[in-house]
């Protein structure tokens, strides 16, 4: 596993804003009242403990079905106007899923947001992209996605910025790490996230993100057949229909603009 962490203070974080898609906003980890959870938020909660009672404030700005330009345009300006000690930027996956796209093209408008970002807060945490190879239909956009995983990178180094590689996080690959639609991940991935993020920036955490998943034994080519049928006629179908109309999410939902809460 590649070593992204800094030396911090475990009492250094006292602020943090999530920037980004329906990656950062939790999809796929549902909470109580119609929200999500996810690992931005169980970040914070392991940030948040490193630190006295009520000393701690975040804020999640991120909105599902974002592209970055959006993300740039409604999020950027708010994390740099409150200005915490960190923020966490996870942004251009749905650029990179949409067809034609280039991911040179986006990784250039990327690194001009981190440059921002990085010149007006604290540290600034980028995340790789995931590797796709045992996904159905996106494992067909591996290249793309490895390749602006490449210049996530390499942005980083230009801009001392730590990286949450999730390219290398082995956990995730199993299905168990994944929701229903196979495109977000589960609450269980979320948490092996969240901790390997709070590794990065130096915590020591209660688990290991990467430790093997219980056997549950060998499934029958019937049962992942029938699993398969399932997704398509309601995941797979759908979602192509998005990409084809150029849209990236199925819901509409209005930028958010919270203030760094206690937590």
């Amino acid at each position: 596993m590649a070593d992204d962490s800094n030396s911090f203070s475990k009492s250094a974080i006292g602020s943090y804003a999530a920037v980004g898609d329906s990656f950062t906003e939790g999809v796929g980890d549902p909470g109580p009242d119609d929200t999500f959870i996810g690992w931005a938020d169980r970040l914070a909660v392991l940030l948040a403990d490193q630190r006295p009672e009520h000393d701690f404030r975040y804020a999640n700005l991120a909105v599902r079905g974002r592209l970055l330009d959006q993300i740039v345009a409604e999020q950027v300006p708010r994390a740099k106007e409150l200005g915490p000690e960190l923020v966490t930027f996870c942004a251009g996956g749905n650029d990179i899923l949409r067809p034609g796209s280039d991911p040179d093209a986006v990784a250039e408008r990327y690194e001009k947001a981190v440059a921002e970002l990085a010149s007006s807060v604290g540290t600034v945490l980028l995340c790789t992209g995931f590797d796709t190879r045992g996904m159905p239909v996106l494992r067909h956009l591996r290249g793309k996605i490895a390749t602006y995983t490449a210049h996530v990178r390499a942005i980083a180094d230009r801009h001392g910025c730590p990286v949450l590689d999730l390219w290398s996080l082995r956990s995730v690959q199993d299905r168990r790490a994944w929701s229903d639609d196979r495109l977000h991940l589960s609450p269980d991935g979320h948490t092996r996230v969240a901790l390997r993020a709070a590794q990065v920036l130096g915590l020591e955490v209660p688990a290991d993100p990467d430790q093997a998943w219980p056997d549950e034994g060998q499934r029958s080519p019937a049962e992942v057949r029938r699993d398969n049928i399932h997704w398509a006629r309601e995941h797979l179908v759908p979602w192509i229909g998005r990409r084809l109309r150029g849209e990236s999410s199925g819901d509409h939902v209005e930028p958010k603009r919270p203030d760094l809460l206690p937590l």
